[in-house]
């Protein structure tokens, strides 16, 4: 069961092997380390380390010892460059990240220029693959699924029970937020489903209680939010608090008990679009038990990261070097086996089918529903 756990590794572990004694590769994990967002900067940091863990317990990558660089973008887009260019200065070969696609989408351009392979495991906004395939850029990759695919999936859900009723679609003003707010609203109104309150909040507020009043005074039944568990837990306990009983519903970045933590009761009934919780895969079985071995329960996108660091892992045996052309070239139109099941990359560097559910929030957890 366990044989696949180590798929990159496996794959790698004899390749290269001239490889000068000492030399190293550098793989990147840089998500939101600190801030309000911290949360999933964890996931993926113990996803990166378990699975630089297993390479090196492997023989390495390419023959070279595996050494995992941190760095915290504090999902700040500015930051994020910052953190890019630092990565860059010290000779990454890959960058598993960022977490929030307004990190992402800037830092690419860093990577781009300094031939460096970038693997999201968590940003969903379509401009960060498309507008790279624009360019004619071949660096830039993702193991989630987009927002384009999200939305069309929390869009047809509304539009099938909620259609006929008064609507609200927010966003946080970031680029997933608004991105997935668009999208869903998009699909909205090709469902022929008017949306009655089309509203902006600023991410980082904290009093959402002249926001709720208005939803409330407008008989909305249903709300829709773009944007992260921090404010959607505190919207939902405001909510609550006042009365509103309106059904809501957001994306992936809800992913996390922590918003139930956030809401408390509150939470219970609340609805996210997220991809099939990959914790019950076959594929996942054995990495599953050793996180929770652990201690730790592998949710929200730990295991994306882990995904993609032996689809990384594996493009690299087959390219049979770490230069960002090959390994690039080896990505594209190519299956590999990982934590996620068998994916495979479209020309843009975006993931094949991927498969968005609904999930619902109850006594403090989540699950499909």
């Amino acid at each position: 069961m366990r044989q696949w756990v180590l798929v990159g590794a496996a794959l790698v572990s004899a390749a290269l092997s001239s490889a000068p004694a000492g030399a190293e590769v550098k793989v990147a994990l840089i998500g939101p380390i600190t801030g309000q967002y911290a949360i999933f900067g964890d996931q993926m940091k113990r996803g990166a380390e378990y699975m630089v863990e297993q390479l090196n317990k492997s023989g390495g990558l390419a023959g070279e010892k595996v050494v995992l660089e941190v760095g915290d973008d504090a999902c700040d887009p500015r930051q994020a460059v910052a953190v890019a260019n630092q990565m860059a200065a010290r000779g990454v070969a890959v960058v598993i990240g960022h977490y929030c696609s307004g990190s992402s989408i800037p830092a690419s351009a860093v990577y781009n220029e300094n031939g460096i392979l970038q693997i999201s495991p968590a940003s969903t906004n379509p401009a960060f693959t498309d507008d790279a395939a624009k360019k004619g850029w071949n660096n830039v990759f993702r193991t989630c699924g987009r927002d384009d695919a999200q939305g069309v999936v929390a869009g047809d859900f509304i539009a099938e029970r909620f259609k006929g009723k008064a609507i609200a679609v927010l966003d946080d003003k970031s680029a997933y937020g608004r991105g997935l707010a668009d999208e869903t609203a998009k699909r909205l109104a090709a469902k022929g489903v008017k949306v009655a309150v089309r509203e902006s909040y600023t991410a980082g507020e904290k009093d959402y209680s002249a926001l709720v009043t208005k939803l409330k005074r407008a008989g909305i039944e249903l709300v829709y939010v773009g944007g992260y568990h921090t404010e959607v837990g505190l919207m939902l306990r405001q909510a609550k608090d006042q009365g509103f009983e309106a059904q809501f519903m957001s994306g992936d970045a809800n992913a996390t008990d922590e918003l139930g933590k956030i809401a408390g009761a509150a939470a219970n009934g609340f609805l996210f679009t997220f991809g099939r919780d990959a914790r019950k895969f076959p594929s996942a079985k054995a990495v599953v038990e050793d996180f929770r071995k652990g201690g730790f329960d592998p949710e929200g996108y730990t295991l994306y990261t882990v995904a993609a660091i032996q689809a990384y892992a594996a493009a690299v045996k087959e390219a049979k070097s770490t230069a960002l052309e090959k390994v690039a070239a080896a990505l594209r139109g190519k299956s590999f086996e990982t934590v996620l099941g068998t994916i495979a990359f479209d020309e843009k560097g975006d993931v094949r089918n991927p498969q968005y559910v609904l999930y619902v929030y109850k006594d403090g957890k989540y699950s499909e529903l």
